[in-house]
């Protein structure tokens, strides 16, 4: 459920217990959270808790004594050539190098049609993206083209091309100082061209020209994602998280810190063999018929 308050599109989930927070976050956060609470409480929205982040650069909590750690990937920029050779290990450097020698094509281009006819096909190839079903799956152009426009005032489209076609891409969305992935995602057939080590490479490129000094990459990751982001150099980064409670039910779930996810209650072990489980329970359950050889 969605509501817009000045502008700002205000998500709220959960259904007994429910906390609400900008929908674009963390892309986009409040200049004066506080101040702006009394417009959400006086606009009476159906939530118990509201969450938001502390901007990205601010280490001192400031806002209040409820408050949590959130980790973002980023990856600090200086210069292309510091990151070439300091930052980066030695295979993702040879994988970026792969791709150059494959014929990779990296560029900054227009969300047009045929941009968008790409992205299409790239998310039309599988119902899954790294374990978890692909909610952009099947999505007519239009429902495509408009998951795209957000922030088109600050941010740049990266298209990876090998000849003609599309093969990946990435969504830059620019910030004070940071520039984030916000979309990035290339097609698993042309992986042996490593399309997604290139992107990553002009995006930071991007980042030192305009002298940028963060690229941000979501949430610090384990497992396979998270060492694919160590590789390129990307490091974990504390924000701070703020819960206000709106009412009671508010208070009492932040007392008793229901506002957490179930999985953060499992330890790191066990969240690995869940999430191994999940992976093979969705790669069984949205299996593809695979077509007949030589027919």
């Amino acid at each position: 459920m969605s509501v817009f308050i000045e502008n700002q599109e205000i998500a709220v989930k959960g259904k007994l217990l429910r906390t609400a927070k900008l929908r674009e976050e963390p892309y986009a956060i409040l200049e004066e959270p506080m101040a702006w609470l009394g417009k959400a409480k006086n606009a009476r929205i159906r939530a118990d808790a509201f969450t938001f982040c502390q901007d990205l650069f601010e280490q001192e909590p400031k806002y209040g004594p409820i408050f949590e750690l959130d980790s973002a990937a980023l990856l600090p920029v200086s210069t292309y050539e510091h990151w070439w050779k300091k930052q980066l290990n030695d295979k993702t450097r040879n994988m970026v190098r792969k791709a150059q020698k494959s014929g990779v094509e990296v560029k900054f281009v227009a969300l047009t049609d045929d941009f968008v006819r790409g992205i299409c096909d790239i998310y039309n190839e599988s119902p899954i993206i790294q374990g978890k079903p692909n909610r952009f799956y099947g999505k007519s152009f239009e429902e495509i083209r408009q998951s795209l426009l957000s922030f088109p005032d600050r941010c740049d489209f990266i298209g990876a091309y090998h000849g003609a076609e599309l093969i990946g891409f990435v969504k830059l969305v620019h910030g004070r100082n940071v520039s984030s992935l916000l979309h990035i995602l290339s097609k698993t057939a042309h992986r042996d061209k490593a399309p997604t080590n290139a992107l990553i490479a002009k995006a930071v490129e991007f980042c030192a020209e305009r002298k940028i000094s963060f690229l941000h990459y979501g949430i610090w990751s384990r497992r396979g994602l998270g060492d694919f982001k160590k590789h390129h150099g990307f490091v974990r980064f504390d924000v701070t998280r703020y819960y206000i409670p709106l009412n009671w039910k508010g208070k009492l779930m932040l007392a008793l810190k229901l506002h957490r996810r179930a999985i953060d209650w499992i330890p790191a072990g066990w969240q690995d063999r869940f999430v191994q489980l999940r992976n093979r329970w969705n790669s069984f359950k949205y299996r593809q018929p695979k077509q007949a050889m030589g027919r």
